[in-house]
């Protein structure tokens, strides 16, 4: 197999130094120490503000004095994930890369491109004696993977921009101008028990396999969500066998579809072959519903230990009930955009620790009036089922705007360089945009970068080509910016 040059160079080598540190989320102090004697090696102004994020200054090349300031910016963590039994230590270790084909990957792990590669453009440009632009502010935010913590953190007047580009994109040849906000809406039920009948068939049930995937980008992919399917199982259970409940744990993070889950139940040993043929018909459903995009899910039913006490009666209604009541996926579509989510729920994780039962749900809108109503209908369904309800205070969206200046500029750059138009686009999750609008609403912004595909796991992988094409795109954008 061929491999491709890794052009630019420049970009390249600055994307390897950057992997070679350390740089987990809320881990970031060794990349804060590199970009901080990166800047000041070159002699431009470096700051760091109270939240960790470094922001460095670039005077404007001649002739290009009279421009308005443009910030350039990307987040300095990125995602942590290994494939099962490989011996690696994120806090420590570089991150190893080879290329296959037209493709950079890391060998066992997320490569970190995401956004490390937008890093290293930036690096590139503060290095590049020969790139044309007005005054630059390069900001590296930190936390973005998390929490959105260093976008959050910023305080107004750190940046001085009119305008900004942010690089955390992952097609080229699109760019976004609008992003969802998101709020998670969680539950709390306190745990009462019962104790379990005697002679009871203890089982375990349990659903793998799905695909998953992001629950903002991959929401309308019409994938099926692990704890509905497993609570739809316990609806008909309870109703026809006389079910009980006695452990639930389904989900995992609360940005991501739900790909797995269990649950230990037990019912009377007469309703024991009930359970079996309800539990086929079931799956069978499952499977024939979703027999497009879930190619490889798998239900198991198989005995389990039996346990002295299970959830009372009232409590598996209440939960039950609640769980199967939630609005989750699509919620609505946009007006303004054909074909695009505008605002949908993710039910994430269900799970029992510490006598009590914990559910997470995210909900996402490009609109903050439709986000709050999604909250208050999740809501509203844990309350009538008399769970304790959380809802933290989740982030922004960034509002659609057609007519930016910016938007112009780069799209017209890109017609210049490629001679076609790229595609302007809005996305159903968040960046850093919505966060930097509230609290700087006059700058104007667009989002891009290269292609990336399995981002978030140890499949992530980079398009070598894509990376000079938004780096000449970048180039040329910065030559464009109007005077201030």
């Amino acid at each position: 197999m061929t491999q491709v040059a890794l052009e630019p160079k420049r970009v390249f080598d600055c994307f390897a130094a950057v992997n070679a540190i350390p740089r987990p989320s809320n881990k970031e102090e060794k990349m804060m120490a590199f970009l901080t004697d990166f800047g000041r090696k070159l002699g431009l102004e470096t700051l760091q503000d109270e939240t960790g994020n470094i922001l460095i200054r670039k005077p404007a090349t001649k002739g290009y004095e009279n421009k308005a300031v443009t910030v350039v910016q990307s987040h300095m963590d990125m995602v942590c994930e290994k494939v099962a039994g490989l011996s690696f230590n994120f806090d420590t270790d570089p991150i190893q890369t080879e290329i296959e084909g037209e493709w950079m990957k890391a060998k066992g792990t997320t490569l970190g491109a995401d956004d490390g590669i937008g890093v290293a453009m930036q690096m590139a440009l503060l290095a590049d004696p020969e790139a044309e632009h007005g005054p630059l502010e390069c900001l590296f935010t930190r936390a973005e993977e998390t929490s959105l913590g260093g976008a959050s953190g910023i305080r107004p007047g750190f940046m001085t921009g009119k305008y900004l580009l942010n690089l955390d994109s992952e097609d080229e040849g699109q760019i976004f101008i609008s992003c969802a906000g998101g709020a998670n809406t969680n539950a709390t039920f306190d745990v009462t028990w019962q104790d379990a009948p005697e002679g009871s068939y203890f089982f375990r049930l349990s659903v793998k396999g799905l695909v998953g995937g992001h629950s903002g980008d991959d929401i309308e992919k019409k994938r099926a969500n692990a704890n509905l399917l497993l609570f739809r199982i316990l609806l008909r259970l309870m109703q026809e066998c006389d079910m009980k409940l006695a452990d639930v744990q389904s989900g995992g993070l609360h940005n991501a579809i739900p790909r797995d889950g269990s649950a230990v139940c037990c019912v009377p040993m007469a309703k024991k072959e009930d359970v079996r043929v309800l539990f086929n018909l079931l799956t069978a459903d499952f499977e024939n519903e979703y027999a497009t995009t879930e190619k490889s899910m798998e239900f198991n039913l198989e005995t389990a230990d039996p346990t002295p006490k299970v959830f009372s009666d009232d409590l598996t209604t209440r939960l039950v009930k609640a769980v199967i009541g939630l609005p989750n996926g699509i919620l609505a579509m946009s007006q303004d955009i054909d074909n695009f989510v505008e605002t949908s729920s993710n039910l994430a994780s269900i799970h029992l620790r510490d006598q009590k039962i914990y559910i997470e749900t995210m909900q996402r809108s490009n609109l903050t009036s439709k986000r709050l109503s999604a909250v208050d209908t999740i809501k509203s369904v844990f309350d009538l089922a008399g769970a304790k309800v959380d809802v933290n205070t989740g982030y922004p969206g960034w509002h659609l705007d057609p007519s930016s200046p910016l938007l112009g500029i780069a799209v017209d750059a890109y017609a210049r360089l490629y001679g076609k138009e790229p595609a302007v686009k809005a996305i159903h999750a968040g960046l850093e945009c919505g966060l930097f609008s509230e609290k700087y609403p006059e700058m104007d912004m667009i989002s891009f970068g290269p292609t990336l595909r399995g981002v978030h796991s140890p499949d992530e992988r980079l398009h070598i080509p894509t990376v000079k094409m938004v780096w000449d795109h970048l180039l040329e954008i910065l030559k464009n910016i109007p005077d201030a």
